[in-house]
């Protein structure tokens, strides 16, 4: 499906959300189910969801794309990676429409403090590994 969404684009930029399931905060009931103790006898209990909890990458992936739905015509998700494409629209460039596209995948990042891994993303691109 997402490859589909973005044939007839000719801009592409790959975005890599980082530490993803630890901007997820555990429900205050469920914080005792992630209790371990350490060989010093101390107990931890993650606020945040860890990695390795078996539903953890279903529901990362169901809060990103639940934060992105409006976008998805032009920005689809799949787990940690949003793919923005783009085309030209009326009298704008295709690269004129991708930068307005980025400006609004960038908003919902900011305003859900998700953050970027600048070493995995890929922007501007004629084509994206995907």
């Amino acid at each position: 499906m997402v490859l589909d969404s973005m044939s007839g684009s000719v801009i592409y930029s790959a975005i890599d959300l980082t530490d993803g399931f630890y901007q997820i905060l555990m429900r205050e009931s469920d914080i005792p189910l992630t209790a371990v103790s350490t060989p010093s006898g101390m107990l931890w209990e993650w606020l945040v969801m860890p990695q390795g909890l078996k539903n953890a990458p279903a529901t990362f992936n169901r809060m990103v794309s639940h934060m992105f739905r409006p976008l998805r015509d032009f920005a689809p998700s799949y787990f940690d990676d949003i793919f923005v494409h783009s085309r030209a629209e009326g009298d704008l460039s295709a690269v004129e429409v991708h930068v307005r596209h980025l400006r609004q995948v960038f908003q919902v990042m900011r305003e859900n403090k998700l953050y970027a891994n600048l070493k995995k993303c890929v922007f501007c691109a004629p084509e994206i590994p995907v």
